[in-house]
């Protein structure tokens, strides 16, 4: 049973506008969304003329989702996107004056969310909810905030803040990025800490944020006191967040191109495994014939599980045009928020 008629791939697209291969990729059934990045933005204009075309490719319509954090992690900078905050100074502010925090991560998510939905985006893959350990620099300031209380408190705004300009969202990077060292991007980060210590810190704000959180993506770490496989590729992680922790939400694979994604070996190789761990989605940049490679090979079936936890991810209501959302009051106050926090902290 598949009535969305989507599938679990994840691809992105080099430039500006589609080519002729990206269209004949973008209509295989095993594709479900698009990821786009910093070099798919030219104007807002040809943002909204791209992903129009994207949507109008397949019916039900693919799914568009970008990295969009904030700080140093937010592809679309230039104007009329509003720059966002690391999130590193919502948990700062946390510190200073917690009903401000909670007010400027409301605002973050609905600018961030509703800026987004403007131009035709339907999913960012955020928040992080990695603790500030201090340890990670691909985590860095990238984290809330070291006290998992906090960053389940912040994260919760900025999903709501999300929800309100009707996006969904993803929690990152399970059970935890944020002792392991290396940069899952070029290694293979090891956590060596026990399964009681991850479930007890790191791992805590997947559990209270519950309903709040639509989707999930592991970590390309491998913590070898649960598993001898990075999260991702884990059954065992993936029953832990579904059951210990009561998840029902969608499962993101990380980039099956990162290097943290060959300890499980090729892109195939990789991929298979992270669907058969219990994974729904499966991301794939930067590697055209790799993911024709998955969407050629890949053992998949459709469910009906499959599609409700996409159809959760779409958006809800309607999106408003970017000269109708910047005369809107809640986005004007938002933005005030947001440009308080940049001058207190001299951004």
């Amino acid at each position: 049973m598949n009535g969305s008629g989507l599938g679990p791939v994840v691809v992105d697209i080099a430039g500006t506008r589609l080519t002729a291969p990206e269209r004949e990729r973008l209509r295989h059934p095993r594709v479900g969304m698009v990821i786009l990045f910093a070099h798919n933005f030219e104007s807002a204009e040809q943002l909204a003329a791209l992903t129009a075309e994207i949507h109008a490719l397949r019916a039900p319509a693919l799914l568009i989702a970008i990295d969009h954090e904030g700080g140093r992690v937010q592809r679309l900078r230039a104007p009329p996107f509003t720059r966002l905050p690391a999130m590193a100074e919502l948990g700062a502010l946390l510190e200073r004056d917690p009903p401000v925090a909670s007010r400027t991560a409301l605002a973050t998510g609905y600018v961030l969310g509703s800026e987004l939905r403007a131009f035709g985006i339907d999913l960012s893959f955020a928040p992080v909810l990695d603790l500030a350990w201090g340890r990670s620099g691909v985590i860095g300031d990238r984290a809330l905030a070291r006290d998992p209380r906090s960053v389940a408190m912040l994260a919760a705004q900025l999903c709501h803040g999300m929800r309100l300009a009707g996006m969904a969202n993803c929690g990152k990077h399970f059970p935890g990025h944020g002792w392991a060292e290396a940069d899952s991007h070029t290694a293979v980060p090891v956590d060596d800490r026990a399964l009681a210590d991850i479930l007890a810190d790191d791992a805590a704000p997947y559990g209270w944020l519950g309903l709040a959180l639509a989707s999930v993506m592991p970590a390309h770490v491998v913590y070898p006191q649960v598993d001898d496989r990075p999260a991702g590729f884990s059954r065992r992680w993936i029953e832990i967040l579904r059951t210990e922790l009561g998840f029902s939400g969608a499962v993101f694979s990380d980039d099956l191109s990162m290097a943290g994604a060959r300890a499980c070996g090729s892109v195939v190789e990789s991929g298979q495994a992270a669907i058969d761990a219990g994974c729904d989605f499966l991301i794939v940049c930067n590697a055209g014939s790799d993911a024709d490679a998955l969407l050629a090979e890949l053992d998949w079936r459709p469910t009906a599980v499959f599609d409700e936890r996409l159809q959760r991810l779409r958006p809800c209501g309607p999106a408003l045009p970017i000269e109708t959302l910047q005369a809107c009051a809640p986005y004007r106050s938002a933005r005030a928020d947001l440009a308080a926090l940049a001058a207190a902290v001299g951004r």
